[in-house]
């Protein structure tokens, strides 16, 4: 069969279940895949597929995708808009933006953080365009990033023409990059009537966090025009974590669910969609309009009171599937399911008909609209296994790598090298497998302290490899012949060379799989040196 090229507007799944039946209809034994080499592949994982992606995980996901008949409960990718419109502006902005992942000065990994948001900046700018083509206006929507984060959503935004600005609890390092055209303000927000933007056309909530389900409420309470787009990430409640009430749905399938009831109980229409990102939460909220005439605007923002209070007296958990929904609440939640899976207008009268049935209204509370809510701490707390003991980490490390060791799967890696040792390189195991064989207190205080078992494996880059929820023991051949991604150059690079001694040459069976020359650890004490940060500690005065 002839090399398939990588178009880089592409539908995959589409093509590439194509390409599969045709294989099995024609009998035909193997299918390979090129891509263009030229100044425009820039892989970004959005659009342009990295090409470590191709080679080592896009068959496994091919055949998968061939055989499976499952319905997605999710919207198709980027349904509310047009997909030739997008990929061209998408374009546009990368090459136009691109360099910010040159001169990142965040910890954060700059290319995936970069084109995410070019790609959401993109996909918000074709929906304000089509909108203003809706409404026969050609003035440009104003906006507020509620949560900012690095503010460069709100930066790509106003430098493309709109006026607007970012508000986080946070300053960042790299908001003194952006000129004084993107406003960025650091304050925290907490829900009330000193929070209310009522000149601004859209509130975003980008991965807003405890901010999320607020979002619709200060949107709607802002001003009977303004709009919302969220994209929810981490699950919370109006006050506290969101917990799970449901085990039939995936816990992201109930979250947006919630979200989504609380745009209709808001009085939006509330439409869904999927974005072309690299990220597993990548499906948004978006309220563009209003389920009753603006005549209406007091007697609905009686019922939002309502149901704010109704979310005070939910319980963190609902055992036995005690403590029914209120009227407004299931109302809202049918008709938020039928919304998930089509744009609605129709659900509307549901959510009225629901709320009109409560007797009674309670004047709308004043400044606080409900107590408890807590905005994140502006310190951000470091969760990266440096406050856990040493030994402890080592312990960790080392029951680990020993079960990855036990599966042994020795291997040779370079082919041509066949002058280089056989290496147990183990095999691999879920984190579920991992996490089962550790006990729980050690588990908890991983969690407690460093954000998880998934966390400290990934800092301990020297000795594992996490891909895709597996954990695999790392091949340094490999590292070298990748040519040193992100995580390796940090331990690759001259500042930290052989600071450190080598975990395979003390641990490991075979030993480390590089000679000494070419490992960027110490093979033994002769061969350690002084970090540059302890050569300034004993050179200070």
């Amino acid at each position: 069969m002839s090399p398939v090229g990588v178009s880089p507007f592409c539908p995959w799944k589409k093509i590439m279940r194509g390409i599969w039946r045709l294989k099995r209809a024609t009998c035909i034994n193997s299918i390979s895949i090129t891509t263009k080499e030229n100044e425009r592949w820039h892989s970004d994982g959005v659009v342009y597929p990295k090409p470590a992606w191709l080679g080592e995980e896009l068959l496994s996901k091919l055949a998968r995708w061939a055989v499976e008949n499952r319905k997605s409960e999710f919207k198709s990718t980027l349904s509310l808009v047009s997909l030739l419109r997008y990929s061209r502006m998408y374009q546009e902005l990368k090459e136009k933006y691109r360099d910010m992942v040159k001169v990142w000065p965040e910890v954060t990994d700059p290319e995936k953080f970069v084109y995410e948001d070019v790609a959401i900046a993109t996909y918000l700018l074709i929906l304000w365009e089509e909108e203003r083509a809706e409404k026969g206006v050609t003035t440009k929507q104003s906006f507020v990033d509620l949560g900012c984060g690095n503010g460069l959503l709100v930066h790509i935004l106003s430098n493309e023409g709109h006026p607007g600005r970012g508000i986080d609890i946070r300053r960042r390092k790299i908001w003194d990059m952006y000129g004084p055209q993107t406003q960025l303000e650091e304050g925290s927000i907490t829900p009330s009537d000193k929070t209310l933007f009522p000149g601004v056309d859209w509130l975003i909530g980008n991965h807003s966090d405890e901010l999320t389900p607020w979002i619709p409420v200060i949107a709607a309470r802002s001003s009977y025009t303004c709009r919302f787009f969220v994209l929810p990430c981490c699950f919370f409640d109006f006050v506290g974590r969101y917990q799970r009430q449901q085990s039939r749905k995936t816990q992201y399938r109930e979250y947006l669910d919630f979200v989504l009831e609380v745009g209709l109980s808001c009085g939006f229409h509330v439409q869904e969609d999927c974005l072309r990102i690299p990220s597993t939460k990548r499906v948004c909220l978006i309220g563009k309009s209003r389920t009753y005439p603006p005549s209406a605007e007091v007697w609905m923002d009686d019922q939002r009171t309502r149901y704010l209070h109704s979310r005070q007296g939910h319980p963190q958990s609902r055992p036995g599937g005690a403590h029914a929904p209120s009227a407004p609440q299931t109302a809202a939640h049918d008709a938020g399911l039928q919304e998930s899976r089509r744009t609605v207008d129709a659900g509307s009268e549901c959510v009225l008909e629901g709320l009109a049935a409560e007797q009674g209204a309670g004047a709308p509370a004043p400044g606080l609209w409900v107590p408890g809510f807590c905005p994140r701490e502006k310190a951000e707390r470091v969760r990266n296994c440096a406050a856990l003991p040493r030994d402890f980490v080592d312990q960790v490390v080392l029951r680990v790598a020993n079960l990855l060791l036990d599966r042994k799967k020795f291997n040779t890696g370079n082919s041509e090298a066949r002058n280089l040792k056989t290496w147990n390189g183990g095999g691999s195991l879920s984190l579920a497998e991992v996490a089962a064989e550790l006990n729980s207190e050690t588990l908890q205080r991983l969690k407690r302290e460093c954000g998880g078992l998934q966390t400290l494996l990934k800092n301990s880059h020297q000795v594992f490899e996490v891909l895709n929820g597996r954990v695999h023991i790392r091949d340094w051949r490999r590292e070298l012949q990748r040519g040193k991604p992100p995580e390796a150059k940090r331990s690759l690079s001259a500042a930290v060379f052989k600071t450190r001694i080598c975990w395979f040459f003390a641990h490991h069976p075979d030993g480390c799989v590089l000679p000494a020359a070419h490992c960027p650890f110490a093979h033994g004490p002769e061969e350690l040196r002084l970090s540059q940060t302890l050569k300034k500690q004993r050179q200070a005065p």
